[in-house]
């Protein structure tokens, strides 16, 4: 019903659509008032209501003439309410329904492409800046004391990604459909970079306690099985969970990418990750390379 240049909706639409009773409504209506007031919410009577009337009387459902005020709703506050339900399912509903146009907005906001979304994130800047010192600790131990073939540096760098994400490489390339020249880190959220980060540089040490201990390099059975002991220290436990956690689902949210191996793991973004990635805190990583010009000039200098 279109109002006063605004579509209105009474009581009993709203009660229908959210499929909650009187007592219900009374109770947002009395704890939320100044909020819904302040959203469009209002109570008519008089002239106001006479001429709400002469227009929609004949779709209140009551006798008309016995209604001497009327409580209506515009579009904001049906949205406001919605927002506030918890009793509702279809509030649930509009909920989520509001949370896609949010994020849609937000990302042709970003510039349509959210491929490196992850790198707007601040943790994202100093994770990408130690995940070398790492990775060159790692692979170094693996030239020193594995006896296998240059094809080792990406066959134990995919059983890290199968332990932590439940995908090698090529596969988080294909879900995430990057080139083959694009660097899969370069994607990747600064909670998932730091786990890696933690289990090269523990296996590197691992690596090299045991070839140590025997006195020569590694067979690459030796290996697999000194991997299988690391990975399954329960102390990964809640690391990996918070890691497939977060990669599942803000690549859901944000990236519109489904990664099957963790669909168990799916939550709802949180407004801190909002926040993160989308708000006033997040920046393109061009702009904390400008800000952080100096700590570059320093590292250039040593």
């Amino acid at each position: 019903m279109m109002f006063e240049g605004q579509f209105r909706y009474t009581r009993k639409q709203i009660t229908e659509f959210y499929e909650i009773d009187d007592k219900t409504i009374d109770r947002y209506l009395e704890n939320y008032q100044d909020e819904l007031k302040h959203n469009g919410y209002e109570v008519i009577k008089g002239k106001n209501l006479r001429a709400f009337k002469s227009q929609f009387g004949h779709l209140l459902g009551v006798d008309v003439n016995r209604v001497a005020v009327l409580g209506l709703f515009n579009f904001r506050t049906f949205l406001n309410l919605g927002m506030l339900l918890v009793e509702s399912e279809n509030g649930k509903k509009l909920r989520s329904t509001i949370l896609d146009i949010v994020i849609d907005t937000l990302n042709q906001k970003v510039g349509g492409n959210t491929k490196y979304i992850n790198q707007r994130d601040d943790d994202f800047f100093y994770a990408i800046l130690k995940e070398p010192n790492y990775r060159k600790d790692f692979t170094s131990a693996l030239n020193e004391c594995l006896e296998m073939g240059a094809y080792k540096y990406a066959f134990y760098t995919d059983k890290i990604y199968q332990a932590i994400f439940r995908e090698n490489a090529k596969e988080y390339k294909r879900i995430l459909q990057l080139e083959e020249k694009e660097n899969v880190r370069d994607t990747m959220y600064s909670e998932v970079l730091e786990l890696i980060a933690s289990f090269e540089t523990g296996l590197a040490h691992e690596i090299r306690k045991s070839s140590n201990n025997l006195k020569r390099k590694l067979l690459p059975e030796e290996l697999n099985n000194l991997f299988e002991d690391f990975v399954s220290h329960p102390l990964w436990k809640p690391l990996v969970e918070n890691a497939r956690t977060k990669m599942a689902s803000r690549d859901f949210g944000f990236r519109d990418v489904l990664h099957k191996n963790l669909e168990n793991y799916l939550n709802c973004i949180t407004h801190s990750d909002y926040e993160r990635f989308l708000g006033e805190k997040s920046k393109a990583l061009e702009e904390r390379i400008e800000e952080n010009i100096d700590v570059f000039n320093r590292l250039r200098d040593r």
